[in-house]
């Protein structure tokens, strides 16, 4: 069962659930953890206390020393980790302890809002030891296959109801176990369970009798149906079966020889490997690995043309990326950037004030947001900005600070970004045209204001400006033109102007900020590195007015949109209408767990994490007569028939873990978001107290006209009959990275973090319609 990385859990139910990582086994670090120690738990340079932490013995939990006489919960899960960081790597390691304890020093970092933790070692070894021996333990938890992550979830609710560590389970035991697994049995029902499984009429299941009830439990009907239909030797999937299951019903290119290497990866009978033949177990297997997944592996890694210009890309990008959490009194924090970066973020924004002690800061202006050094910003993306993608990362620059504060911002981008910093076009003379994300991996791009054309620097004739004045663009210029203007003509008198310092000004090169003016106007003046941003309602207005306008501007040049200054809880717009126009450079709230957010992931999912997607060839040639609002006839229509079935869903989490006695009644959408022709949504019912296996087998059909530019969103509510559906789970993907046939589909949190053991069964046909 979970032989690739966890022990069996064999068929006892221990205190430690056997689940020892495999190739951890006598591990000095696993086993230091598990002793535990003292750390210094820091929380300001006033709050600074010993505390005892260890791992506990199911070696997926952390247990902490509280003092907080109403504290109920003294645990974390590794599961809940993002990240561990040794060194004073966080803002308040930094602010509250001394640079000598640099290597005493170590952070966690959890998925969520949740605050990280900032700790001391008593030594250098000791920190070394944790941070070891976490890292060791997230990296074999991330390794788990779904089938292994679902075994290591069960035994654990296992383990939690085992109230009196007896390696037993009594019938109130397992009641209490089927409500943590989110299951609601009545009595009658749980005592025929336990009576059936209780071979030894003990009163009490061990053993072989556990072992037993988990198989009952996990057995899946639906999996025996499609098993025993394309199982056409001796009862048994024979490799010429296996083929003819992925030929026909998953609709794959495949030969014998694939079907031969899925039986030598996931078979786990020796027999049935031996006559190369696949189990039902071994098939369950399959279903659950990445071949079985509703995304295509393929697409996992870089697999587009990364040699057309940038603007060629819809590029991932966060909009006010300093902060937290709102607009008008959240934190701002280097942290907020490294989230970013980390999600393969690739257009960062930077609004940047004059502060304290001569140092330029990073805030959200006239608000009570925290502040932030710029320079730290600079350091914490120079560190964060290529782990995720090798792709270039545009730094938009929002500058309301003084000339000095200015020179002090370019010196701060040039010396810590060095070499990584683009100063100069590529070529030896005056561009054309934007380089690719190729030419430009790992390179750092500035977007801001300049104060002469790019040609000056192939000039020698003129030495420029040292300094002048220039409009403000972007939310600068709306926030101070809604304060004074009465309409568009007094806009225009009263655009505000602000110093711009050549130091600043010349790092900017491909990405030059400038007022739009119409679409005519951008084509007869405007170069190709010139780029406006739009505020949402105007992009929105021109995306649905003007279409085919605005897709032809942005196959010559960046558009970025932004979102209204009005949106103070930092939530966000519908980036889909701006991407079927063309848009790259389409700004969120990356702070803001939403629909908006959960599309914005869907859309970069594919294409290796890169944070860039080609856009469809009818968004890039000059003789598109593509309309996004009006379809005619064209390449763009590839017309397809979406037929869905869900199926079926596993191990669905539970909402309020604060009562036990509370199950979901889980539903499921399934939603098309693209062009307004394709935009769909369709739901199944709800089906009431169990979020462990529920089986709808219901299906939908969707006519698609553009798929190139469609999304497929599923999303699992709890259903409530008198107020709004909570959210259980959700997964979003391009149309065009799918597989065909039966899939399981991966379910992400709010926050977009996977939650490791839950999923849906599909069953899915993208057919070219008659």
């Amino acid at each position: 069962m979970m032989q690739l990385f966890y022990v069996t859990v064999n068929v006892c139910l221990t205190s430690n659930l056997c689940v020892t990582p495999l190739g951890l086994e006598g591990d000095v670090d696993l086993q230091f953890l598990l002793v535990g120690g003292k750390l210094m738990k820091v929380k300001s340079s006033s709050w600074k206390k010993e505390r005892m932490y260890k791992l506990h013995d199911d070696n997926a939990t952390i247990w902490h020393e509280s003092h907080r006489i109403f504290k109920r919960k003294q645990t974390f899960s590794i599961d809940d980790v993002d990240s561990v960081r040794k060194g004073r790597q966080s803002e308040g390691l930094q602010k509250h302890t001394e640079a000598h304890v640099e290597d005493r020093c170590f952070s966690i970092f959890f998925k969520g809002r949740r605050r990280n933790l900032d700790l001391v070692a008593t030594s250098v070894e000791e920190a070394r030891q944790w941070v070891n021996g976490l890292e060791k333990i997230i990296s074999n938890m991330k390794k788990l296959n779904r089938q292994q992550t679902s075994e290591h979830w069960i035994f654990n609710c296992m383990r939690k109801a085992d109230k009196n560590k007896d390696n037993m389970m009594t019938l109130k035991e397992l009641k209490h176990f089927l409500r943590q697994i989110n299951i609601e049995v009545d009595e009658t029902y749980a005592k025929l369970l336990f009576t059936k499984c209780d071979t030894s009429n003990s009163g009490t299941l061990e053993g072989s009798e556990i072992k037993h009830f988990y198989d009952l439990l996990t057995h899946r009907e639906e999996i025996d149906v499609i098993y025993e239909k394309h199982a056409a030797t001796g009862g048994q999937m024979s490799a010429q079966d296996l083929l003819n299951f992925l030929q026909n019903e998953q609709r794959e290119v495949a030969t014998l020889e694939d079907a031969l290497r899925l039986i030598e990866k996931y078979e786990l009978d020796d027999s049935a490997k031996h006559m190369n033949h696949m189990t039902k177990d071994g098939f369950l297997m399959y279903l659950q690995q990445e071949e079985g997944s509703i995304f295509n592996p393929a697409h996992k890694k870089v697999f587009q043309d990364m040699s057309q210009p940038i603007n060629d890309y819809f590029i991932s990008s966060s909009h006010n990326t300093y902060l937290m959490e709102d607009q008008l009194k959240g934190p701002s924090s280097t942290e907020a950037y490294i989230k970013a970066l980390m999600k393969s973020c690739r257009c960062v924004e930077l609004d940047c004030w004059d502060g304290a002690h001569g140092e330029p800061v990073i805030y959200h202006g006239h608000t009570l947001t925290s502040k932030v050094l710029f320079k730290d910003v600079i350091k914490a993306i120079k560190e964060y900005a290529f782990k995720t993608s090798e792709y270039p990362v545009i730094l938009s620059l929002e500058n309301h600070c003084t000339l000095e504060q200015q020179k002090l911002m370019a010196k701060h981008m040039i010396s810590i970004l060095g070499s990584a910093l683009l100063t100069s076009p590529l070529e030896d003379q005056m561009p054309t045209a934007f380089p690719s994300p190729q030419e430009l991996k790992g390179r750092f791009i500035i977007k801001g204001k300049r104060l002469n054309k790019l040609d000056a620097v192939f000039s020698n004739t003129s030495p420029g400006v040292e300094e002048d004045c220039v409009s403000e663009e972007d939310e600068s210029a709306e926030t101070s033109n809604s304060k004074t203007d009465t309409n568009g003509q007094k806009a225009k008198a009263k655009k505000s102007k602000i110093k711009l310092a050549k130091q600043l000004s010349d790092l900017v090169i491909y990405c030059k900020s400038v007022h739009f003016s119409g679409f005519e106007h951008a084509k007869d003046k405007q170069a190709f590195y010139e780029m406006s941003s739009f505020k949402e309602s105007k992009a929105v207005n021109l995306a649905e007015t003007a279409a085919k306008a605005f897709i032809h501007h942005n196959m010559t040049k960046l558009s970025r949109i932004y979102p209204a200054g009005s949106r103070t809880a930092s939530s966000n717009y519908n980036p889909v209408p701006l991407w079927n126009a063309g848009c790259q450079i389409v700004a969120l709230n990356f702070q803001t767990p939403s629909k908006e957010m959960d599309l914005n992931q869907g859309r970069f999912r594919s294409n290796g994490l890169s944070g860039y997607i080609l856009k469809p060839e009818f968004q890039r040639y000059a003789g598109s007569e593509f309309n996004p609002m009006t379809l005619t006839k064209g390449p763009w229509i590839k017309h397809k028939a979406f037929h869905i079935m869900v199926i079926s869903a596993q191990q669905l989490p539970k909402l309020n873990k604060d009562k036990p006695k509370s199950i979901v009644d889980p539903l499921v959408k399934v939603e098309i978001y693209g062009v307004p022709a394709d935009t769909c949504s369709k739901e199944t019912r709800s089906i009431e107290n169990n979020g462990f296996n529920p089986m709808w087998n219901e299906t939908f059909q969707f006519d698609i006209q553009v798929p190139e530019l469609a999304m497929l969103r599923f999303l699992v509510e709890d259903y409530d009959a008198t107020s709004q559906n909570d959210l259980i789970g959700h997964y979003c993907l391009p149309l065009t990275s799918l597989q065909n046939g039966y899939r399981h589909v991966p379910l992400l949190t709010k926050r977009g973090d996977v939650i490791p053991s839950a999923g849906l069964f599909v069953h899915l046909m993208l057919l070219d319609a008659k």
